[in-house]
């Protein structure tokens, strides 16, 4: 009962206020419809899991629920790797890493120089890349995001922490039906 309460309150409060389609995202974060940005784009994606253009209720208290900070590790390292998977083929590959290490650098603004970047780039898929076949796997990411903590330092918002203080039944369960959250 508590859940479906806490998901009516996010429905009904949050929800309308919370950005649904990719030029939303956009302008939420950029201020500017008319700035892409890679990290965005994928973000949104893997939000969308239905890849119909729109973010809805169920899809979004699902992904969301991986940025909890009690969601189990596996879940995160698991998005983080979705999120570096540019053309989904369960690898990442070097352009990938780079485009998406871009990406990020311009999200937050940050200038660097192009020898910098490839030496990102080198650095991880030397760490990362343990059987040397030029594409990192979900086994090697995992074990890479393992050894290296900070890959995974963005993947928890602390304030879902309060929403579960405040409901403390709301660890959001991706068993929760569509008719529960659209109810």
């Amino acid at each position: 009962m508590l859940v479906g309460h806490c998901i009516h309150w996010i429905h009904g409060k949050l929800w309308p206020l919370l950005p649904k389609h990719i030029e939303e995202f956009h302008v939420a974060l950029f201020r500017n419809k008319k700035k892409k940005n890679l990290f965005v784009d994928r973000v949104f994606d893997l939000f969308d899991q239905k890849r119909n253009g729109v973010i809805e209720f169920g899809e979004f208290v699902r992904s969301l629920s991986v940025f909890h900070p009690d969601a189990p590790e596996e879940q995160k390292v698991a998005f983080a790797f979705k999120l570096y998977d540019l053309r989904q083929t369960g690898f990442i590959e070097r352009n990938e890493l780079k485009e998406m290490v871009l990406a990020l650098l311009d999200e937050s603004d940050l200038d660097i120089t192009t020898d910098a970047v490839e030496m990102i780039v080198d650095r991880t898929f030397d760490q990362a890349d343990t059987k040397g076949d030029g594409r990192i796997d979900q086994e090697e990411w995992t074990a890479f995001a393992k050894d290296n903590p900070y890959v995974l330092r963005n993947m928890t918002l602390p304030y879902l922490k309060d929403i579960t203080m405040v409901f403390p039944s709301f660890v959001v369960y991706s068993e929760i039906s569509e008719a529960d959250m659209a109810a």
